[in-house]
């Protein structure tokens, strides 16, 4: 097979530190950016029963800190930082709940370096985390109660999206005795059990014994980050701070488990989970790419395209589960017709009736996407907290050559594993 692209994906090199003891900072000295960012994520072990504890937190402490105590003033001190943007970060990767904040900024090489913007931005998002404002020793009530309002009505807002909805209700089932199966804001019956002690108590617990990630990006040295950002997190409790748990990998049941749930929707929706057993990793995202993580996929062309089965259809590949997942519109009739498809395109790349302009398309796009990561520093940021997350340690360009490296014999042997877990159908209709 004749394939040629570029194999540099980023031009920058990030440099990972432990700063504190289970504290670490990857930090991309970029100039070619006009902002910088900063972001602080607790990296915590995603668990049912304290999933909303840990969602609900970012929210209530962005509320106000000892010096700021409301959101006004948090408003002030943003505008005095030339229009600083704070964001509250819930993240679920793996089996791992990311949550916490992000911060972008005028890059000082714009503002010069006698403003120290860097620094006052660290030592802002330090006082959130450090210095939030309480009363009596707890949370604000008031604080805390605004924001259960707010999350749970976040949560109820899930079912608007039905093809969210859908993947959502498939993963749960799927992974119903997994980590992974627990929702990142976890459920609408724990939020209304949080009250301002119990979530100071999970705040105080997640502070002293779990993981920190920090990540710049931006034009600052190395060594200016990281005296900012230790300065700024120094009062940090350090307790013991025990290894994220490795993650739950299962076999697909002999039998693939079948949900059908009915709404007062107009497009039916289709969502279907699939275990690799295969550890060729590479060779796994290379087959998805082809079946339907692309434009140029199987799914696409021929399912949509060539069959018009369905309104949309595509798949997923979740690396740190090696679990892969297809999603897809269909009138309520031809949920059959549609797995009978899907399941012929992966019969097909299992026999290896896969096209030289095929593999190459996958190819390139795969590595299109890791190239492009370094043009977005909020990309780039999510790379690496997820990859600290999930355990990987992989650069973006050290996975491009992996997957430029992918034979077709690979992805036909890898394809060979996979198996039907479970199948997840919301069809139109009048719910009883």
């Amino acid at each position: 097979m004749n394939f040629c692209v570029e194999t540099e994906v980023m031009t920058v090199t990030p440099e990972l530190k432990e700063i504190m003891p289970e504290v670490y900072l990857t930090c991309c000295e970029d100039h070619k950016f006009k902002t910088g960012l900063l972001s602080a994520q607790i990296i915590t072990p995603l668990q049912r029963d304290t999933a909303s504890a840990c969602a609900l937190l970012p929210s209530v402490l962005q509320r106000g800190t000892v010096r700021y105590p409301d959101m006004e003033q948090i408003g002030a001190v943003l505008d005095e930082m030339y229009g600083a943007g704070l964001k509250v970060m819930v993240r679920k990767r793996g089996e791992a709940l990311c949550v916490g904040f992000g911060i972008d900024f005028v890059d000082d090489a714009l503002l010069g370096r006698q403003e120290k913007l860097l620094e006052r931005c660290a030592a802002f998002l330090g006082e959130l985390f450090l210095q939030p404002v309480t009363r009596g020793g707890r949370f604000l009530n008031e604080y805390v109660e605004s924001e259960k309002e707010n999350l749970i009505h976040a949560i109820a807002g899930l079912r608007n999206d039905k093809r969210e909805w859908a993947d959502l209700r498939l993963i749960r089932e799927m992974c119903r005795e997994e980590p992974y199966g627990v929702d990142r804001w976890g459920d609408e019956a724990s939020v209304r059990k949080l009250n301002r002690r119990t979530l100071y108590e999970e705040y105080r617990r997640l502070l002293g014994g779990s993981r920190m990630e920090l990540f710049y990006s931006g034009s600052a040295p190395v060594q200016t980050v990281e005296d900012a950002v230790r300065d700024a997190f120094a009062p940090l409790p350090r307790g013991a701070v025990p290894p994220l748990p490795p993650i739950v990998r299962r076999s697909a049941p002999e039998e693939p488990r079948y949900l059908t749930e009915t709404m007062d929707v107009e497009q039916s929706r289709l969502a279907a989970g699939f275990r690799c057993e295969s550890r060729d990793t590479p060779a796994l995202v290379i087959a998805n790419l082809l079946f339907g993580g692309s434009g140029n996929s199987k799914l696409f062309r021929n399912v949509r395209e060539e069959k018009s089965l369905c309104y949309y259809i595509s798949s997923a590949f979740v690396r740190s589960k090696s679990i892969m997942t297809l999603c897809a519109g269909i009138d309520s009739d031809a949920k059959d017709r549609v797995l009978d498809a899907a399941a012929g395109e992966w019969a097909a790349i299992c026999r290896g009736e896969i096209e030289d302009w095929e593999m190459t398309a996958a190819k390139k796009g795969a590595v299109s996407y890791l190239r492009s990561l370094g043009d977005s520093q909020g990309a780039t940021e999510n790379y690496y907290i997820g990859q600290a997350a999930t355990g990987l340690s992989e650069k973006p360009e050290e996975l491009a050559q992996s997957l430029l490296e992918v034979s077709q014999e690979r992805v036909m042997a890898a394809a060979e594993t996979v198996k039907l877990d479970t199948v997840y159908f919301l069809q139109g209709g009048d719910p009883q």
